[in-house]
């Protein structure tokens, strides 16, 4: 890292000379009227804290009703020499953070462990925080979550069931799952990362947010310009677009899809130049024969004993796998092994299937449209959402059609009628005191490379770091990229304009991912929480800093 720490840029920027903006009153009055709360820290997870803490549901009413928040952090392993508090938050949303945060020391560089303690806070609703429950009762939420479909629609009468169940799911998020439910947005969390920064004793926030978490990243930013020490966003969606209009479903917003499908066939591309030696599913056409493998599991499901891959699954599995840093060779490989069971050669694919674990039921579905609903603004009736989605498939083949873009159908509001009075929505243009670094990777198949180019656009104090890394996210994807965060997390001092690090391993060279691109290999987000990152890797090693 001693490189990277000579080439920060060491004054400030033109930008940097304008007057920052400051938080407003109205938000100061909000926040700062909340008595700095004390965190009980107890051990848990042999190399963590833990501790539950009560915030109020509506900052308008700072004394009033509360809602109760997990916090967990690794700390720091050099205490005489710590900077302060590095909270994360990987993504979703509705994906734990104090979960991301105890795995923090198989993921994140010496460098953070020794200098940051790690800080993970579960959001309102999510994971060891008070839960949402938009149902009374399992057998309440069952038929509906039937309806809505085990992965995502395929033929017209699925794409019905699943009109129906969204529309159950929103109105029952808006009655039983009320208050909690209509006090989810990224605002309120927003709002508990600035309460909570100061509990942990630290003046300014040091922050990572990865996928989603960069949505919060970019809320904290304006809400609070002047609050942050240092602030990364990797994985970018543009905050615009997730705030929305009336008239668009996500997906034509954000084209997470555009973004799916693009690197898929890249992948393909890839692979037909490499040959059969390097990729497993070069022999003949790779872009015609992935379509012939969709075209036959559309007309007839593949069955392997008690298990039946279906068009939807095919996706979905060659999605999850274009999260990590060899989803070239991961895409391929499952692509030959589906083609070959399809031609009656079934025992790669068997293999794979008997290593499979079927995922236990959580409320991650509420905890997911708890944010994503009333963040955002979305069109009047769920019944708009078939045709929107069937102009996104034939713009973005395959992932068109997807969970990418289904999954905010629960929020038309019509039925999602619980709001946040109190949500966010602009400007995202706040002069910030201290830069943010903005971070994309060209063929992220989740947060679209082009959002973090936007964002970077949009914010006046930023700088864009891109990367040629394959998988979601750049952090632990490509060593340069993770350096680079590395050395603007500890020292506040980003890189210079339009840096692109050119080093990470590409499809089929036969280059196999270093120690720091390949930590978090093993963690792969749940099918249905598309943008949970894929967390791991550890950074170059560096020399002393301030």
């Amino acid at each position: 890292m001693t490189a990277i720490l000579a080439g920060v840029t060491s004054s400030a920027s033109a930008e940097t000379a304008l007057r920052p903006d400051r938080t407003s009153s109205a938000e100061s009055r909000k926040v700062d009227a909340v008595p700095t709360p004390r965190l009980d820290w107890s051990a848990c997870f042999e190399s963590a804290e833990c501790a539950t803490v009560k915030l109020p549901l509506d900052y308008d009413q700072p004394h009033g009703a509360t809602t109760d928040l997990a916090v967990l952090r690794v700390k720091a392993r050099d205490q005489a020499n710590r900077i302060g508090s590095l909270f994360l938050n990987p993504g979703g949303p509705g994906v734990s953070a104090t979960q991301i945060a105890r795995l923090a020391p198989a993921f994140m560089s010496d460098e953070l462990l020794d200098r940051f303690d790690i800080v993970g806070v579960d959001p309102r609703g999510v994971g060891s925080s008070r839960p949402v429950r938009c149902f009374a009762s399992a057998e309440q939420q069952a038929p509906v979550l039937r309806d809505l479909g085990e992965l995502f629609p395929v033929t017209k009468a699925e794409k019905q069931a699943l009109v129906r169940g969204s529309q159950r799911y929103g109105q029952a998020c808006s009655t039983t799952g009320r208050p909690l439910a209509g006090a989810m947005s990224t605002a309120e969390l927003a709002r508990d990362h600035d309460v909570l920064r100061r509990a942990v004793g630290d003046e300014k926030l040091t922050f990572l947010g990865l996928s989603y978490g960069s949505v919060l990243g970019q809320y904290y930013a304006n809400m609070f310009p002047d609050r942050f020490r240092a602030l990364v966003i990797d994985g970018v969606l543009d905050a615009r677009g997730w705030v929305g209009n009336t008239r668009q479903i996500l997906d034509e917003r954000i084209n997470s899809s555009g973004g799916a499908s693009r690197a898929l066939f890249e992948i393909l591309r890839r692979c037909d130049r490499a040959g059969e030696t390097a990729c497993a599913f070069a022999a003949g056409d790779p872009v015609r024969n992935f379509d012939t493998i969709t075209r036959r599991l559309k007309a007839k499901p593949l069955v392997i004993g008690d298990r039946t891959i279906t068009y939807a699954g095919f996706i979905t599995d060659v999605h999850l796998a274009m999260y990590l840093p060899t989803a070239g060779e991961q895409v391929t490989t499952l692509a030959a092994e589906t083609r070959a069971a399809l031609d009656g050669d079934t025992a790669a694919l068997a293999r794979r299937l008997g290593a499979a674990a079927d995922p236990p039921y959580d409320n991650s579905l509420e905890a997911v449209l708890g944010v994503l609903c009333t963040d955002g603004r979305f069109p009047a009736r769920a019944e708009q959402w078939p045709a929107a989605v069937a102009m996104r498939d034939r713009i973005a083949p395959y992932f068109g059609g997807s969970a990418l873009v289904w999954k905010d159908t629960a929020c038309a509001s019509s039925t999602w009628t619980v709001r946040d009075e109190d949500a966010y929505t602009g400007p995202f243009n706040r002069h910030t005191a201290a830069p943010v670094l903005v971070v994309g990777s060209f063929w992220d198949p989740s947060t679209n490379y082009a959002n973090a180019v936007s964002t970077s656009r949009l914010l006046p104090n930023s700088r864009l770091l891109s990367s040629d890394n394959w998988g979601h996210t750049a952090y632990a994807r490509g060593a340069c990229a993770t350096a680079w965060i590395d050395a603007y997390l500890l020292t506040g001092k980003p890189p210079a304009r339009d840096t692109v690090c050119a080093d990470a391993p590409q499809p089929f060279t036969g280059e196999a991912p270093t120690f720091a691109e390949g930590r978090g290999m093993h963690l792969l987000p749940p099918a249905n929480r598309p943008w949970a990152p894929v967390a791991g890797g550890q950074s170059p090693s560096g020399d002393a800093i301030r």
